[in-house]
């Protein structure tokens, strides 16, 4: 059996070895045959240059579309660069005018609730309500617009003023640095409604240079005369006079300084239902919105206690006045008084806000709202307060006035780098006070 086995085996190697043999025979006779048929149709090679199946210019036709196509691309991508810049500029300004009209609209809507009071207090007389639910008109109706009492300054309030209302502050040559600082505060905030009413041609030309919205007046040689060489509280003086134009005009003006700096909109923080909103000269709750201070005389014996009421003044700086009868006869009242001798006019502005009617004087019936003494913050409260605890410095003011202290520049510019560029020490060098 074993012998049979194994002869078989040697029979079946014997023929695989023999096929084997017959393909590889096979396989070099059809080589030879494809050889003599390339020989035969390609006698110079089949990648030679004089191949009719092999171009030169084709080829390098084919390279020059590469690098066409190469140089295409990065023209492309340079009009891809482009139009996406001019579409993230684009876009910026759509979102600005996405905010003015947001703006516009939230001013409309407050604008008609304030109107649907009017006409309810104002309208057929009714019967009072139950109790707790009557409430008195604080929001005066606004005045017919005039344009007539100045057409170019109509003209240049429409194109700047955002829901007929701006920011606006007198300046002059002293205070050239201070205004610089206040205009580069309103525009890295970005308020687009602000105008500057130059008393010089100094200031006109320098608001001119940078791109600041600004507004000369026509020659007037009583008030060109203190507009010019006037300090500080004589150009104070002299806005009761020049605001009153805007009023006429039926534009609400957010009256400042230039001794301010801004670092939020503050017109996103009135409440614009009242004649005057002011900014406080008081330094906590009780002196900005008032309390009931008692006046003790031992002498009196039982009464020697008396209550009064007190409150510390508007600051005549920062203020908010919209076009109103009221609001106009503040302008006079005050303007008036201070055409007749030499009185501080913010101290002129508050007693004719404060005072009431009496015998031989007839008070001023204008509604009033103390703005809020965090957000529109004088220097005091800064120095004195703010800066030296830890929770109160996370606070971002609207603004800041530096109204209690004479070295204004360098306090403004402490503020900037305080609040906008982050430097923690940036107010710890200076006192409470004045030096």
């Amino acid at each position: 059996m074993i012998g049979r086995r194994d002869g078989a085996l040697m029979r079946n190697n014997s023929s695989n070895q023999s096929l084997l043999k017959s393909r590889i025979a096979i396989a070099i006779a059809i080589g030879m045959f494809l050889g003599c048929i390339f020989a035969f149709f390609f006698p110079h090679g089949l990648f030679s240059s004089n191949s009719p199946h092999f171009d030169h210019n084709h080829l390098t036709r084919s390279i020059s579309q590469v690098v066409s196509t190469s140089c295409e691309s990065s023209d492309s991508l340079n009009m891809l660069k482009a139009e996406f810049v001019a579409a993230s500029e684009k876009n910026a300004e759509l979102k600005k005018q996405v905010n003015v009209l947001i703006e516009k609209l939230r001013l409309a809507e407050q604008g008609k609730d304030h109107a649907e009071k009017q006409v309810l207090v104002l309208g057929e007389p009714h019967k009072a309500g139950p109790f707790g639910t009557v409430q008195g008109l604080r929001t005066n109706p606004t005045v017919v617009p005039d344009d007539s009492v100045n057409p170019r300054l109509a003209n240049i309030l429409e194109k700047i003023a955002v829901g007929k209302e701006l920011i606006v502050a007198l300046a002059n040559s002293n205070v050239k640095d201070m205004l610089e600082v206040w205009f580069k505060s309103i525009q890295k905030v970005g308020i687009p409604n602000y105008l500057v009413v130059a008393l010089d041609d100094e200031i006109a030309k320098f608001c001119e240079s940078s791109d600041v919205p600004v507004y000369k007046r026509d020659p007037d040689k009583g008030i060109d005369s203190v507009g010019k060489t006037g300090g500080n509280h004589a150009v104070s003086g002299l806005k009761f006079h020049i605001l009153r134009e805007f009023l006429q005009l039926g534009y609400s003006v957010l009256l400042s300084d230039v001794d301010i700096v801004y670092l939020q909109n503050p017109f996103h923080y009135l409440y614009r239902d009242s004649d005057v909103e002011s900014m406080s000269d008081g330094h906590n709750n009780m002196t900005a919105y008032g309390y009931n201070d008692v006046f003790d005389e031992p002498a009196m014996g039982w009464a020697r206690y008396a209550h009064t009421m007190r409150i510390w003044v508007y600051n005549s700086g920062f203020f908010y006045i919209r076009p109103t009868i009221p609001s106009i006869e503040l302008l006079d009242r005050v303007a008036n008084r201070l055409s007749r001798g030499n009185a501080w006019d913010q101290a002129v502005f508050n007693e004719e806000l404060f005072f009431p009617s009496h015998p031989g004087y007839d008070g001023l019936y204008a509604s009033r709202r103390t703005m809020d003494f965090y957000l529109f913050m004088n220097s005091k409260v800064l120095f004195k307060t703010v800066r030296k605890n830890a929770n109160l410095r996370k606070i971002k003011p609207v603004i800041v006035h530096i109204n209690y202290h004479p070295d204004k520049l360098p306090r403004m510019q402490a503020v900037v780098e305080f609040y906008v560029n982050g430097k923690q020490d940036a107010l710890s060098s200076f006192p409470d006070g004045s030096e």
